[in-house]
Order: C-alpha cells, then sequence, then structure tokens
C-alpha cells in the first residue's frame, strides 16, 4: 500500500521536472532553436494553433530560425503570432519562408531571463512540496483508519522526504544547467 503511494508520488513528481525543463526549451539561450517558437499560437482561420502545426521550423544556423508553413496564406498570421508572443524576435517573411534573426542576449537580458528561470524552478519546488503534502495526508488517513502501523507511517514519512530531496536535486541541477546556457556567451 505505502510502495503503490510512493511509486504514484515518484511519477507525479517526474512529470512536475518534466514540465519544468519543457518550460526551460522556450526560454532563449544564445543560439538558435525551433523550441523558442514551437509553442506560439498563431490565429489561424480563427482558431488559435500551435505554430508546430502549421510550419515546419529549423536553426539552418546559430543565429537564424527559418518557417516554412505548410500553407503559405498562413505567412502573415505566423509573422504576427511571432511578434504577440512578446520573445523579442522580429520575424521577416519573403512570400515562402518566415526568417526570424536570433540577435545576441545583451547581459540585462541574461540577467532578466536567469531570473525567470529562478522562478520557475522555485514554482517547481513549490508542486514537489504540494505532491509531498498530499502524500503525507494520505499516509496520516492510511494510519488513522489503521491500514498501516504508526511505524510504517513514519517509514513512510522517511521515504517520501528522501524522494523529495532527490527530485529537489533534480530542479536544481536542471535550473543550473539552463542558468549556465543562458550565461555562456
Amino acid at each position: 500500500m505505502i510502495r503503490e503511494l510512493m511509486s504514484e508520488t515518484e511519477v507525479r513528481m517526474d512529470k512536475t521536472v518534466e514540465a519544468m525543463e519543457e518550460d526551460f526549451k522556450s526560454i532563449r539561450t544564445g543560439r538558435a532553436s525551433p523550441a523558442l517558437v514551437e509553442r506560439v499560437m498563431v490565429e489561424y482561420y480563427g482558431m488559435p494553433t500551435p505554430l508546430n502545426q502549421l510550419a515546419v521550423i529549423a536553426a539552418p544556423e546559430p543565429q537564424l530560425l527559418l518557417i516554412r508553413p505548410y500553407d503559405t496564406g498562413s505567412i502573415a498570421a505566423i509573422e504576427k503570432g511571432v511578434m504577440q508572443a512578446d520573445l523579442g524576435l522580429n520575424p521577416a517573411n519573403d512570400g515562402r519562408v518566415v526568417r526570424i534573426p536570433i540577435p545576441r542576449l545583451t547581459e540585462e537580458r541574461r540577467r532578466d531571463l536567469v531570473k525567470v528561470v529562478k522562478r520557475r524552478v522555485e514554482e517547481s519546488k513549490i508542486a514537489l512540496r504540494n505532491i509531498r503534502r498530499d502524500t503525507l495526508e494520505e499516509l496520516r488517513e492510511y494510519e488513522s483508519e489503521k491500514l498501516i502501523s504508526e511505524d510504517d507511517l513514519k517509514r513512510g514519512q522517511d521515504e517520501l522526504q528522501k524522494i523529495i530531496d532527490r527530485f529537489t536535486e533534480k530542479v536544481d541541477e536542471a535550473g543550473a544547467r539552463k542558468e549556465q546556457d543562458i550565461m555562456e556567451i
């Protein structure tokens, strides 16, 4: 019973870490990456649609993104969507493709992005603590219903602490890696 609960807790915490790392992909570093614009929402025939469903996104050069839409009629909408995404990017189109030059990051912008990363790391830690709280409540509930003994409760709490420590370390490491990527010139 406790093992199943801990397994479920690990799965939830793993998803939290994955979601944070997925968020990190949309934070700019000094080089072009299709992940920067993949999830940009574009108004396509009246429906907000993720850019990666409307076009092929490539990074042929370290400082350039190339967006090749499946439907050339959507170029203006793609350009507008990228502008509205507030990524600090200025797209240009030639009628067939949208080119997005990725400017070098200024020191001030790098520091701002590091703050964003730190905020996301903290949000992930809060999510991990919320999962821990839910699991502890379930353990205490099991104990009050006499499904587990007091000793089992204590062992469960110790195991839960080891799990939270491991995942907190993963979150910190991912955040440090992203900060290093951002600060790299």
